[in-house]
This record gives C-alpha cells, structure tokens and sequence, in this order.
C-alpha cells in the first residue's frame, strides 16, 4: 500500500509539473498559429524566429523535466530557428508535433493531477463544514446536487474515495501518458552526433574506474597500517608469552594482558575497514537514518532533513552516505561555521543532495579538503556536482544523483 500511495504523490506531483510546460505549451501554439496568419500579409516572418527559439527553449525544459522523472532524454543537435530552414529540419517538426500535444493532452492531463487531489480533500472534509455556509451548498465537487442532510453530506464523502481511489489507480498512467510524446518526439534523432555524450560517458566510466583504484588503496592502507600492524603485535605477544609462560607466569599473564587488547584494537580497525566499504547503518536505518547519525556526530551544530520515499541503488545510497559524510567533515575542519544544513529529496529517477553552511567560504576543490573524492564518487553514477563557495560564505553543496534501481 506504501508503495502505491508513493507512486501515486509521484504521479501527482508529475503531472502539475507537467502542467507548467502545458499551459506555456498552449500560449506558445497560439502565438505560432497567430504567426501563420500573419505570415500570409509577410509580416509573422519577422516574429517567426524569436517564437522558433522559444520552441526549442521549451522543449529543453521539458526535457530536464521528464529526466528528473526517469531515463535521461539525450537532446539533439541545436536546431535551426530560421523559418525555412527550420520547416525542413526533423528536429523542429518533432518538437512542433510534441507541442500541439502537449498544450491539448498534456494540458488536460496536469489539470486532472491538479484537481483530482482538490476534489478529493473538497468532498471528503464536506460533512465538516457544509453547515457553515449560507444556504443550501453545493454537495459536490462537480457542481452536481445539494445537501439537504447528514446523509446526503457523508454520502457525499463516498465521492472523495472514489476520487482517491482513481488517483491511486489510474495517477501513473496518466502521467506516463502525458510524458509520452515528450519521451518519444523530443529524443535526439538516429542523425544526432553523440560524440559528446560518448565522451561524457567515457569520462564517467574513466572516474569509476578511479574511483574504484582510490578505495582499493584506501582500504589496503587502512588495513596494512593498521590492522595488520595490530595483528603482528598480537603474534608477538602471544609468542613471548608463550615462552615466558614456564618460568615468569605473571609476566606471561601481563603479555596475554597485552596481546588481548591489541586484537581488540585489531578488531576495531578491521570492523572501521568494513564501515567504510559500505556503512551497515545504510542497510539498518536506510538513508535518513544513517545521515542523522552522522549529524549527531557532527562537530558543528548540524540539521537534517530527508525525504527519500523510497529506497536507491545501495552504492547510490552509500555514495550519497560518503558525499555528507565528507561534507561535514570538511565544514568541522576547515568552515569555522556555527551551523551547517543537510537537505535530501529524492523525486522519480534522482536524488539530490544539498550540504550548506555559514561558515567563511572560500572551499577550492584543489585544496586537499576532499571535494575531488566526492566529485570523482559522483561522476562514477552519472551525476554531478555544482560547488558555490564565495569568500565569506555560505558555502553550498549540491549533488545530483540517479537513483538507481
């Protein structure tokens, strides 16, 4: 049920977005159909470029928007905006066709998201105020019949479940209706050079790889200066105590004293090893949990707030767990600041992750301070990472993550 009820608020909360680039989708295939009749008397040939722009300008917004909500949609080479190249160019009619669309179905579509939840709450909370008004009001959302009683009024609640009821049901079709034409008519075309994209993802699988390289090194150096290093004591230990057990008991016992606590202390360091690899605070607490226990550890007051409904990929979520665990301790470090703000979301396909502080500024990637681990974590998942740190602060984070499956 948890899961339908989340899928559902995702459906919603997709479609009024939608609903956005709908309704400027219709002004602009109004303002194109004024621009070919004003074409006939010459005069919509000088608007048609500035409206051709805006076009293209839509329909890379919509593209960000439907990536937010699922797989990348890769954008196509820049398409003209003059008007006769443009009517020959694939790109500008597929875009044109996801307009007329989009300003019709879409727009019907994020009115239904918009409304639905309204009519719902509207009909279900109608016994607790239908007396309050003057009158006889209206007994339901759609205008239809009046209350003339208690049962008429709970009857109308019948409505509001059935109004949850197709939310519920029917909430991630329609929005998987209304990103359709976006998903299939604003995709770069089988012509589009994606050398860059490629390069991109050559890039990313490169910083993986280093990635991967660096915590190998990271783990063997955490074991081999430690761990080991304990382990060979406790060998020595047992040795010596071994030899002296014979003719010097009590200093045998002090020996065992001894090596007991060094494997003791191995066995902290090897348990620290293996909470690096992949905190099982991820796997006991989930995400929030985890990044609140680091905020309790932080040395700077430090305040979270989460809202990941859902669970990611678990290296997504044990990067993500890495990048704050950094962050902080970069601030505790380096910052000098009174507070520090921990903001995560995940929405459709992404989490984002927004790490802020009042403290001085001035954070420089090549300052040793960790930022070029954090940002060759992120880009080994595709994401990215936007740094503002001016000279006397504050100093943001921002992470964008997919989340994975």
């Amino acid at each position: 049920m948890s899961a339908t009820l989340s899928a559902a608020l995702a459906a919603v909360r997709q479609l009024t977005g939608g609903l956005g680039t709908a309704v400027l989708a219709l002004f602009l295939l109004c303002a194109f159909t004024l621009i070919a009749l004003a074409c006939l008397v010459g005069v919509g040939l000088l608007m048609a470029p500035a409206a051709l722009r805006a076009l293209h300008a839509l329909a890379a917004t919509e593209r960000k928007r439907l990536g937010h909500w699922g797989p990348e949609i890769v954008a196509p080479d820049p398409p003209p905006t003059r008007l006769r190249v443009a009517l020959a160019d694939g790109t500008t009619r597929r875009e044109l066709r996801w307009l007329a669309r989009h300003a019709t179905l879409g727009l019907l579509l994020g009115l239904l998201g918009l409304l639905l939840p309204l009519f719902a709450v509207r009909d279900i909370t109608f016994p607790l105020w239908w007396q309050l008004g003057p009158g006889e009001p209206t007994a339901t959302s759609v205008g239809i019949g009046t209350a003339q009683s208690w049962p008429d009024a709970v009857a109308v609640v019948l409505l509001g479940v059935g109004w949850i009821a197709i939310v519920l049901g029917l909430g991630p079709g329609m929005a998987g209706l209304q990103a359709g034409p976006g998903r299939r008519l604003l995709v770069a075309g089988p012509g589009t050079d994606l050398s860059l994209r490629v390069a991109e993802l050559t890039a990313t699988r490169a910083a993986a790889l280093d990635a991967h390289a660096t915590e190998l090194r990271r783990i063997e150096r955490s074991l081999h200066d430690g761990a080991q290093n304990r382990l060979v004591s406790v060998t020595v230990l047992l040795g010596a105590a071994r030899r002296m057990a014979v003719r010097d008991p009590v200093g045998a016992d002090a020996l065992l004293e001894r090596a007991q606590s060094a494997a003791e202390e191995a066995l902290g360091e090897l348990r620290a090893v293996a909470r690096g690899i992949l905190p099982p605070v991820l796997a006991d607490r989930g995400l929030a949990g985890a990044l609140s226990g680091l905020a309790a550890d932080c040395g700077v007051p430090c305040r979270v707030e989460a809202d990941v409904p859902e669970r990611c990929a678990a290296s997504v979520e044990a990067t993500a767990y890495f990048v704050v665990a950094e962050a902080l301790t970069n601030v505790a470090r380096h910052s000098g600041a009174g507070r520090v703000s921990v903001w995560v979301r995940g929405r459709g396909g992404r989490l984002r992750l927004v790490v802020e502080d009042d403290g001085r500024g001035g954070a420089d990637e090549g300052g040793g301070s960790g930022l070029t681990g954090i940002r060759r974590r992120v880009a080994a998942h595709d994401g990215t990472l936007r740094l503002t740190s001016p000279p006397g602060g504050p100093t943001t984070l921002e992470v964008d993550l997919p989340r994975g499956t």
